[in-house]
């Protein structure tokens, strides 16, 4: 119940004692007083019946969205776009009055901005992490089941929500084309032959390989750290161990400096992406990306005869599910395959 308490400066002091809550503040007029003790009353009531507290008046999506970004991790440049976007077209949105109509229109302007399925999938995935984030750590009653739905809106409109998987890897011709065109630009300060060629032999990223420090690498062992791997559910801390193979070490030993300072390959990922593309397209090599080089890379590790353990560890994967989308097996490596053991048999015979 409240009650209200007439002060000796003629303010009105306000408390509320509800459900082992208890709170207080002071007034000018008595009637801000009653005013304000019915408002906690009501949320008290609110959070006893439901655990969580009720949305203020004034509060907006983009206060929510704001106080996402400056608790939690932004990650990286996708993640901080998204987070933009979603303030921008949703930011000025009463949080109270959120509703599914809201999220009807933001998949609409995306739609028409170009924006595929899957973009817009990802976008309301992020937004319901937001929405979570306001429930589980601000205690807000937020609906967090509107961005589930809204997904599931995208299926009942013919939206594709599921990438297309690649199967694109390069050809022998091509690299030769590509590693020719470079050794021949004299203008060309990137390293590209060996940045591509160290992609070939260990399957990693562009921005893993970027990434790489010499402190990281153990000469002995000949494995290398990489830092905060990507992963769907945890990047900041996600570091791995992983075996340099033959082909990347003979790639790395030339280049091992007296101090092991600094990064191995010292530069920026966005500027290796965009000088294999700009490659491509002088040669006219249709739809291939640096990227795809971790596909062709992965479907060598099988064709070399490792396992699916030993794969995943070279590539980080953490189920099959993952790893087969960089699977390309074809007809003829399982004939190659065969080959081998029956070679492999007659020498053991």
């Amino acid at each position: 119940m409240a009650t209200f308490t007439k002060l000796k400066s003629g303010k009105w002091r306000a408390q509320v004692r509800k459900s082992g809550i208890y709170r207080n503040q002071t007034f000018q007029f008595k009637r801000d007083a009653e005013a304000w003790a019915r408002q906690v009353e009501v949320q008290v009531e609110h959070v006893a019946a439901t655990g969580y507290q009720p949305i203020p008046d004034d509060y907006s999506v983009g206060d929510l969205i704001d106080g996402y970004g400056q608790e939690c991790n932004m990650g990286g440049r996708t993640k901080q776009s998204t987070h933009a976007m979603l303030k921008r077209e949703l930011g000025a949105v009463s949080l109270k009055r959120l509703n599914s109509i809201h999220l009807r229109d933001l998949i609409d302007t995306r739609l028409q901005a170009g924006a595929g399925g899957v973009t817009i999938a990802a976008d309301l995935s992020f937004f319901g992490a937001i929405l979570k984030w306001g429930k589980h750590s601000r205690r807000l009653d937020l609906p967090t089941e509107l961005t589930v739905n809204a997904r599931r809106d995208l299926t009942a409109r013919n939206v594709q929500t599921r990438s297309a998987e690649r199967n694109r890897e390069p050809t022998a011709d091509e690299l030769k084309k590509i590693y020719t065109l470079w050794q021949n630009n004299k203008r060309q300060k990137i390293p590209m032959a060996t940045l591509c060629a160290f992609a070939l032999a260990t399957a990693m990223r562009q921005e893993e390989i970027c990434s790489i420090l010499w402190k990281d690498l153990d000469t002995e062992k000949r494995t290398v750290v990489i830092r905060n791997r990507k992963d769907p559910r945890k990047k900041i801390g996600n570091d791995q161990i992983v075996p340099l193979l033959p082909a990347a070490w003979a790639i790395i030993d030339p280049l091992l400096p007296q101090q092991m300072v600094g990064r191995v390959f010292p530069y920026n990922a966005a500027s290796v992406s965009a000088a294999f593309t700009r490659a491509c397209t002088k040669l006219e090599i249709d739809d291939l990306h640096f990227h795809d080089l971790r596909h062709k890379a992965t479907s060598d590790l099988f064709r070399s005869g490792l396992t699916i353990p030993q794969v995943a560890l070279l590539t980080g994967h953490k189920t099959w599910t993952q790893l087969k989308r960089y699977t390309h097996t074809k007809p003829e490596d399982v004939h190659a395959a065969l080959t081998t053991l029956a070679k492999r048999s007659l020498e053991a015979a």
